[in-house]
């Protein structure tokens, strides 16, 4: 195997990490392995010789270049900031740069204690790692920015939550995991010199375009803060097109790439209800479905504030930092209106067009209805004016009216509704399915035909049981993190 590494976040200062390496499991096996992301990292490696691959992504066996790290990073967890977590069951292998030219960090998430594991055992349960491994890779096959998961395995050992369960560790490939709390942790400790090397590193990493384009006097870290504004109004807006609830906003769970990260107790809503809610450890509803705009810039403001201090006068600052933090619920907005407005076949909204959104939306929540199978029954209706739909005449008339106001043909609408409408998402029951056959009986079966599913999400699938809701007696109301 040869993993091509280039390791620039280990070659930053002491202070951004402790060196650690991943703790050894006993009977490690390879449960998947995503070939087409291994070429595409320029990793070369036999898919056949699944021992070599197990062991290399366990940790039990680390790859030449690999320079092993558990990341340093604070955060708001629900509201209450935390000064120091960092990577506690997670250790990041190293970097390569892809294809594309775009460097990638690899990360094993369930690779044992780490000195930020504060007391816990560091490991990852099988359920969340299935889950990860088929939401992350569903949500890029949906085109939503995302970490990706490049490998599970099981270690042969049990991880002890409410029962025992088989453990297992995802290989996660990001853009970076530079978060949110990556700024604080340093903010908190008034290490200018630190966040203004985070600033320059972040930049040239993710945005090297920006700095030389934008205004002389614009400070390096308002230039960044305007950046990742922009990245995450596109992305939570993604998110709420599709019915996706991450579940657990903390601002050590938002990437400065503007990638969905964390996926553990996320989940996809099937009926529609704006407060809905899966994270068993939500218990207020923070991170709720609607919520998800208005925490995003409230984390983003933490970012500001982190920011702030990398300047030598904070206030002067200022400023900027509220105008742009100011600008993501109007750069939101823009960016929900086109996504919803691919939904219903057009391809340009604007402000007016607000009211026929939410009345939908209204009318979803009255006839409780599947928020993804309302938009094929759309689809079918433009096509074939007696398909049913659950929503009312007077709606369909409006709808109707406005998209014979678009000049763009039936077809072309019916194109964008199919591209911005999956037939398929990884729903709550049918995750929970594949979980249940890992667990119980070392079936990864199930996992691999739902992944080939969730990962061609536009294509109807020959089971119809897999576009359709649960049925009463198999909705699954609570998702968990697995730490």
């Amino acid at each position: 195997m040869k993993i091509p590494f280039d390791n620039s976040y280990a070659r930053l200062p002491e202070r951004f990490f402790a060196r650690t390496s991943p703790v050894r499991v006993p009977e490690p096996a390879l449960i998947a392995w995503n070939e087409a992301l291994s070429a595409e990292l320029n990793i070369l490696a036999d898919p056949s010789d699944t021992s070599l691959l197990a062991r290399v992504f366990s940790g039990n066996q680390l790859p030449e270049g690999a320079d092993p790290v558990a990341q340093a990073y604070a955060g708001h967890q629900f509201g209450q900031f935390v000064p120091q977590l960092g990577d506690g069951r997670a250790v990041l292998l190293g970097e390569v740069v892809d294809q594309h030219g775009q460097r990638r960090d690899i990360q094993l998430k369930g690779a044992g204690r780490t000195p930020f594991s504060r007391g816990g055992d560091g490991r990852a349960p099988i359920g969340p790692v299935l889950r990860e491994y088929l939401v992350s890779e569903a949500m890029h096959a949906l085109g939503v920015p995302t970490t990706r998961a490049l490998a599970a395995v099981r270690t042969g050992e049990s991880v002890f939550r409410d029962y025992a369960q088989p453990g297992a560790i995802i290989t996660r490939i990001a853009a970076s995991h530079i978060r949110i709390g990556t700024f604080q942790y340093f903010a908190a400790r008034g290490d200018q010199e630190a966040l203004n090397t985070l600033v320059d590193h972040s930049l040239a990493r993710h945005y090297p375009d920006a700095l030389p384009q934008a205004p002389k006097e614009m400070p390096a870290s308002m230039v960044l803060l305007e950046q990742v504004v922009a990245r995450q109004a596109q992305l939570v807006a993604h998110w709420m097109s599709l019915g996706f609830i991450h579940g657990v906003m903390n601002t050590d769970n938002m990437t400065i790439s503007g990638e969905t990260i964390d996926y553990g107790p996320c989940a996809f809503m099937e009926q529609y209800d704006p407060q809905t809610v899966f994270s068993a450890i939500d218990r207020d509803g923070r991170y709720a479905w609607h919520n998800q705009p208005r925490i995003a810039q409230w984390n983003l403001a933490r970012l500001a504030e982190a920011l702030l201090n990398a300047n030598d006068d904070p206030s002067s600052a200022l400023p900027e930092a509220e105008r742009l933090i100011g600008s993501f619920m109007p750069q939101y907005e823009a960016a929900w209106r086109q996504r919803m407005g691919g939904k219903l076949g057009l391809h340009q909204l604007d402000e007016s067009d607000d009211a026929l959104i939410q009345q939908l939306l209204d009318e979803l929540y009255q006839q409780q209805a599947d928020f993804t199978q309302s938009f094929h029954q759309l689809i079918a209706r433009r096509t074939h004016a007696q398909a049913p739909t659950v929503v009312s005449a007077q709606w369909l008339s409006a709808w109707l009216d406005r998209l014979a106001q678009a000049d763009t043909t039936v077809d072309e609408q019916v194109a964008v509704m199919r591209q911005s409408s999956p037939s398929v998402i990884p729903r709550n029951h049918l995750v929970a399915e594949v979980i249940a056959a890992a667990e119980d009986d070392a079936d990864y079966a199930p996992f691999q035909r739902l992944l080939a599913v969730v990962t061609a999400p536009q294509h109807a699938p020959e089971d119809a049981r897999l576009m359709q809701p649960a049925e009463p007696q198999e909705r699954v109301f609570r998702t968990f993190c697995g730490t």
